[in-house]
């Protein structure tokens, strides 16, 4: 193939199948063909399962052998360079320095027995020839560079001890410490809240432009493309459905599935009765949202609280020097209510605290103060057996699907031990009806009952996560950023779910979010949390639409629709 001098990658009739078995296999990418110029960023968008990421993985070389199969008239061309007929030792010493990856869940990528600095630093030693002090130098500005506070004192932190989204800037350190002349970004900013999405993504155009580097950004979110790609390409199902500049794709697209990934994101203007999703709009089923009925939310004066939270407070204690140690207060004194049928929506920045009083008030943190009162009973001060009974009515999703779900277990047995651990249904073939039927309702086939988690991608095991969950029928559900790995699609789906399954049991939700276009979907109050403390909490129609605090103005502010 003769190579575009301007084009640093070229991708031409890749197609890559995975084996399932000796006799069955599975076409995931399907002839598609795309560049990268020199110097420019290149957005490649597509929902959970359209290829994208495997299409990067292919690049990378990071596809397991043993499973996979690339064509053999693909071609995969980086800088003069045929990369599918290059030896192992010299592709892993290119991928490793002119082509670096930022991958979507940094918790599976991250060693966790290694500080974050030792794991940048050895990049930086085993590529760029740096001894153990310039390493920690630069590894130093590193972390400065994407917004890690306090770089001192955090580049000895293990990933444990980092917020989700502190852990995904790691990455993005570790990726960039090389300066590559491709950076491949796999989702790096969908566990990151606005204001720390919009630094990444002005970082990465920074170092675009700084470096002369060129970036292939994967990501779900249409409207996030557009204050940094110059060309979008829009991939379903393994195949190229529209591909052009950047402004021409988001002001005109032309293909009906680009229009639906830019109408089916939840809007901060707006409160539909429901948010319409793709296979919907494509088939012209939705209806146009200014025509849909809005959504009253707010608490009343009659509800009747189910949860009471009271000075909730939760301190950490790390060692400093050999016999000292130093206290960090994750929660401050947290208070507010909680009504049957209700959503309290918690919005904030990573490390504010959000989490933390989710993880407390289901005792996965033991609290350092304060009461949190379930039908008369304080869940925080109860012994463990006490407890048992309570564990049932209030679950929690968590935010990462990766470490929650147990890869030896199919998925049918990820739902179906709850059930039998607390019970529920009458025998093994009345728990997996349940199994079946909760998996479609939140838009998985039948099929993947006998398949293990390794198998989906990471908007697939939420999506298991969130059915596991509801195996329990519980009253209370903490919704642990639940839909931030999910592509615009899914999360309306997944959000339809939840206010179908609130309408149908009266349940309740804690709904922990850094989006806060979901948040106004979602939530009848509104708490935001800085720092560990609660700084404004209002009705949400209110406090959208008038804002007290000059950090919940600031979030606002960010959270506009960018690029659309």
């Amino acid at each position: 193939m003769n190579s575009d001098s301007n084009m640093l990658l070229e991708v031409r009739d890749l197609r890559v199948r995975f084996r399932v078995d000796k006799k069955n296999s599975v076409e995931a990418v399907k002839c598609i063909s795309f560049s990268v110029p020199r110097n420019s960023t290149v957005a490649l968008v597509g929902e959970s399962g359209s290829g994208k990421s495997v299409s990067s993985l292919a690049v990378m070389g990071l596809l397991p052998p043993e499973t996979t199969m690339i064509d053999p008239q693909s071609k995969l061309v980086f800088d003069g360079r045929d990369l599918l007929s290059m030896a192992p030792a010299e592709r892993r010493a290119l991928c490793g320095k002119e082509i670096s990856m930022i991958f979507q869940e940094p918790m599976s990528s991250l060693n966790p027995v290694f500080t974050v600095g030792y794991q940048i630093g050895e990049v930086l030693r085993r590529h760029m020839g740096m001894n153990a002090r310039q390493a920690r130098a630069r590894t130093l500005d590193l972390l400065g560079e994407v917004g890690i506070p306090d770089p001192a004192r955090k580049i000895d932190a293990y990933p444990s001890q980092m917020s989700g989204g502190q852990q995904q800037r790691v990455m993005i350190a570790m990726a960039i410490a090389c300066e590559p002349k491709l950076l491949i970004a796999d989702e790096p900013t969908t566990a990151l809240d606005v204001t720390i999405q919009k630094q990444i993504m002005d970082l990465l155009a920074s170092l675009q432009r700084k470096r002369e580097m060129s970036v292939l950004f994967i990501t779900h979110d249409l409207g996030l493309v557009g204050e940094i790609a110059d060309r979008v390409i829009v991939m379903r199902h393994g195949e190229v459905r529209e591909e052009g500049e950047a402004r021409q794709v988001l002001d005109d697209p032309q293909d009906s599935y680009t229009r639906a990934l830019l109408h089916c994101r939840p809007k901060l203007d707006q409160r539909p009765i429901r948010l319409p999703v793709i296979d919907d709009y494509i088939a012209g089923r939705a209806a146009p949202s200014i025509d849909i009925p809005q959504r009253t939310r707010g608490y009343a004066p009659g509800d009747t609280n189910v949860l009471e939270v009271r000075n909730l407070s939760k301190s950490f204690w790390f060692r400093e020097g050999l016999f000292g140690k130093r206290e960090f207060r994750a929660v401050k004194d947290v208070s507010f209510t909680l009504p049957r049928g209700k959503t309290l929506g918690v919005v904030g920045e990573s490390g504010s605290g959000k989490t933390t009083v989710g993880l407390t008030l289901l005792r996965l943190h033991k609290a350092t103060g304060g009461t949190a009162m379930f039908e008369g009973r304080d869940l925080v001060s109860m012994s463990d057996r006490d407890y048992m009974a309570y564990k049932r009515r209030i679950q929690i999703i968590f935010q990462n699907p990766y470490a929650s779900l147990n890869p030896r277990f199919t998925v049918g047995q990820i739902l179906m031990e709850p059930m039998r651990i607390h019970a529920i249904g009458a025998n093994d073939a009345e728990r997996q009806r349940e199994a079946m039927r909760l998996l479609d309702r939140v838009g998985l086939p039948a099929q993947v009952f006998h398949r293990y988690p390794h198998e989906f991608s990471g908007g697939q095991r939420q999506r298991i996560a969130i059915a596991r969950c509801l195996t329990m029928k519980p009253e209370i559900l903490v919704c642990d950023e639940s839909v931030s790995a999910l592509d615009v699609s899914v999360q309306a789906q997944v959000l339809n779910l939840l206010q179908d399954l609130q309408d149908e049991f009266g349940m309740s939700y804690i709904f922990i979010s850094h989006d806060l276009s979901v948040v106004k979907y979602m939530a009848d109050q509104v708490m935001v949390m800085h720092q560990g403390s609660v700084v404004e909490m209002a009705n949400s129609d209110e406090l959208y639409r008038n804002p007290q605090h000059a950090y919940t103005k600031t979030l606002l502010e960010r959270d506009e629709p960018r690029g659309v």
